[in-house]
């Protein structure tokens, strides 16, 4: 993911070429315990919360992208949480966070190799759907992290954390560093991100609420997630507004790109900054006081997550419906969403006191 699951930001990776391939690619012994071939993201049969939870699985981890630090960080918190459950974790995935082909051909040959379940975090929503229906079919639980595919292509999303949850948490992180009173503004990707809009619009929400009377939202800038852009529409804000106490920015390019230049100006200690970022992008901004505190989610977390919910999954705990519940380890209780979707949770907030505890 790397900027791709944090850029869309966070969120939207590069759009790739639809590429599907043909069932029979996916060959294989359908499994003995197959109770349901339509590859519907519900599974046959009725959740048992309290079923025991199966030891000697294997699970296999697809990221958009091996070798990359972000999937490092959350492949790493799946591995280590399927060894404590007693099961097997397995990584395969491509190079490149756009070969959309090469995700195909690897959830076919985990199919091929009759895992019990598999994570995968789709670089496109639809290109992998007949390759994971396959798998499905041949009792394989699907479960994708971080990036979705189609609803009926899985039997669970694993989200890194609501749209309201990001929006609403930015403001509050804001505020508190501004002492709720004085004008912001808000430093967007592209005016037509469909994430970043949506994250904006829970900001307008939140800021409605009495106690940020004080507080005056002046401008929505917007830097399309280019470096050079993003940089100088920061300049561009605090020319317009001297009297500027905060910027809010939920991109990882345009926050990293305002704390570049807040952190050579005369600005810096005295215009807030916070957003979405990664702690490798921020760190030096946070130490030389720039910048005190941002958000993200913790891709180690999201990726324990991911691997409880397969071993949940094929225990039979879960079937991936609406409303039903399971326990995922010291995580706690999570229930299941519309769609399949299960949230991990509020952001991670990121300071001086534990960003040397993240690498990605």
């Amino acid at each position: 993911m790397r900027k791709a699951s944090i850029r869309r930001t966070c969120a939207a990776l590069a759009a790739v070429t639809s590429l599907a391939l043909a069932a029979t690619a996916c060959g294989g012994t359908t499994k003995n315990d197959v109770k349901n071939d339509s590859g519907s993201s519900a599974s046959a049969g009725k959740a048992d919360p309290n079923a025991e939870l199966k030891k000697g699985l294997t699970v296999g981890f697809l990221p958009k992208q091996v070798n990359n630090p972000y999937f490092t960080s959350a492949d790493k918190g799946g591995e280590a949480a399927l060894k404590e459950l007693g099961s097997t974790y397995k990584e395969v995935g491509p190079s490149s966070a756009t070969d959309t082909s090469g995700q195909v051909s690897y959830v076919n040959t985990l199919t091929q190799q009759q895992v019990d379940a598999m994570a995968v975090s789709a670089q496109d929503p639809g290109a992998l759907c007949t390759a994971l229906k396959q798998a499905m079919k041949n009792g394989i639980k699907v479960v994708t992290y971080d990036s979705d595919t189609k609803a009926d292509c899985r039997n669970a999303f694993v989200s890194q954390a609501s749209a309201e949850d990001l929006g609403r948490t930015e403001v509050q992180l804001l505020a508190e560093q501004i002492g709720y009173k004085g004008e912001i503004a808000i430093l967007s990707a592209a005016q037509t991100a469909t994430n970043q809009n949506l994250w904006i619009d829970y900001m307008k929400d939140e800021l409605k609420d009495p106690k940020y009377k004080d507080i005056k939202l002046v401008k929505v800038a917007y830097g399309n997630d280019d470096a050079q852009q993003s940089f100088q529409q920061t300049q561009g804000l605090l020319q317009e507004y001297p009297n500027l106490k905060g910027i809010i920015s939920p991109t990882t390019v345009g926050i990293k790109a305002a704390a570049q230049y807040l952190s050579g100006s005369k600005y810096k200690g005295k215009v807030k900054l916070t957003g979405l970022g990664t702690p490798n992008d921020m760190r030096k901004y946070v130490k030389n006081g720039t910048v005190e505190a941002f958000e993200l989610w913790d891709p180690a977390k999201l990726g324990e997550l991911a691997a409880r919910t397969a071993v949940a999954l094929v225990s039979g705990q879960i079937t991936g419906k609406e409303g039903e519940t399971f326990k995922a380890g010291d995580m706690g209780t999570f229930t299941i969403g519309k769609d399949g979707v299960i949230s991990l949770g509020k952001p991670t907030v990121f300071d001086k006191k534990n960003i040397d505890q993240f690498n990605f």
